[in-house]
C-alpha cells in the first residue's frame, strides 16, 4: 500500500488539489484498504460497492462525507490504477446545505478574550479578511501589504492567487504578534516542527476551547468566522461580485448562497402582502367577517335540527 500511496499522492499534486484534499483522499482511500485487509489493486467493483453501502448505512456519516469517499475512490481507480470501470456506477448523493449560525460581534470578540495573541490574530484574519484557515496557516511575512492594507494569497484553493482586505485591527494584532513571538520567517505562523506551517487542528481546537469558555451556544468552526465576514459584508450593502473575489470563489454560485444567511437583508424587504392598498382596513374587515366558534356551533346546531 506504501508504493500505491506514494504513486497516488503524487497524482494528485498533479491535479493540481490542494493539501487538505490530498490528505483526505489518503485517508479515505487507506479506510477502505484497511476495511478489507488487501490492498486496492486486489480490491474491485464489487468491493468498492460493498464500502460504498456500508457508509450509506451508517446513520452518522453525512451525505457530504460520503461524496468524499466516493470522490477519493474515483481519482484511485480512473487517475492511479487507470481501471475506471471499476468505479464506473459511482454517483454521489445530494447533500442537503444547512444554513450556519452566524456569529454575532459580541460572540465573536468574547470568544477573542479567551484566545492568546497568535490565535487572536488568526481569528481576526478569518473574521475580518474571510480567508479560509489553510490560506492563513500558509501566509508568509512578505504576504503582509501594510502600506495598501491588503494581503496576498499565494496558495489559494485551486492553486489561485488573490488579494484580500486587511482590517486595521488585523494589523495591529500581526504587528504585536510578531514583536512578541519574534517571528524570523518566511511563514508568518510557523508550527511546533521546524520548516511547517502551523496545522488547522491546532486553530480549530484553540477556538473551540475559547468558544466554550465565553459560552457560545452555537457550532463555532474557523469557517464559521468566514461566513460572518461574507455575511456582515452583504448585510452592509457590498455588492455580491466585490465579495465574491474577496471571498476566493471561483463561481459566483459559492457566493450567492450566503443571500440566504442575511436575516438583516431578509428583515428588509417587504411582502409583497403588505403593499396592498389599504391593507390594514382589508386585514380588519376580513377578521370581522370570520366566522367565530361560537358561530360555527350555532350554524352546526341549526343544520342537525
Amino acid at each position: 500500500m506504501s508504493r500505491l500511496r506514494d504513486r497516488m499522492q503524487e497524482d494528485l499534486k498533479l491535479a493540481g488539489l490542494c493539501e487538505n484534499t490530498q490528505k483526505t483522499y489518503l485517508r479515505c482511500v487507506a479506510r477502505f484498504s484497511h476495511h478489507f485487509g488487501k490492498s486496492p489493486k486486489a480490491l474491485g467493483q464489487l468491493e468498492v460497492r460493498a464500502y460504498l453501502l456500508n457508509l450509506v448505512g451508517k446513520r452518522t456519516l453525512s451525505a457530504s462525507t460520503y461524496n468524499v469517499y466516493a470522490a477519493a475512490l474515483c481519482f484511485l481507480y480512473r487517475r492511479t490504477l487507470n481501471r475506471p470501470a471499476v468505479v464506473g456506477g459511482v454517483r454521489r448523493l445530494r447533500a442537503r446545505r444547512h444554513l450556519p449560525s452566524i456569529l454575532t460581534r459580541e460572540e465573536f470578540e468574547q470568544i477573542l478574550v479567551h484566545l492568546r495573541l497568535r490565535m487572536r490574530a488568526i481569528a481576526v484574519l478569518a473574521f475580518g479578511s474571510g480567508l479560509r484557515i489553510s490560506e492563513i496557516c500558509q501566509l508568509r511575512i512578505e504576504d503582509i501589504d501594510s502600506k495598501r492594507m491588503q494581503i496576498h494569497i499565494d496558495r489559494s484553493k485551486g492553486e489561485k492567487q488573490r488579494r484580500a482586505m486587511l482590517s486595521r485591527m488585523g494589523l495591529t494584532l500581526l504587528r504585536a504578534y510578531w514583536k512578541t513571538n519574534k517571528v524570523t520567517g518566511p511563514l508568518l505562523f510557523p508550527g511546533n516542527v521546524s520548516g511547517r506551517a502551523l496545522t488547522r487542528e491546532a486553530f480549530n481546537k484553540a477556538l473551540g476551547i475559547a468558544a466554550t469558555k465565553a459560552k457560545v451556544n452555537k457550532r463555532v468552526t474557523p469557517h464559521s468566522l468566514r461566513h460572518a465576514f461574507a455575511t456582515y459584508l452583504l448585510e452592509a450593502g457590498t455588492d455580491l461580485r466585490t465579495v465574491q473575489v474577496l471571498l476566493g470563489h471561483a463561481s459566483i454560485s459559492s457566493t450567492v448562497w450566503y443571500l440566504h444567511v442575511t436575516p438583516a437583508m431578509l428583515a428588509k424587504v417587504t411582502s409583497p402582502a403588505d403593499c396592498l392598498k389599504g391593507a390594514d382596513a382589508q386585514v380588519e374587515a376580513l377578521v370581522a367577517r370570520a366566522p367565530t366558534k361560537a358561530s360555527q356551533r350555532s350554524n352546526s346546531q341549526r343544520r342537525t335540527a
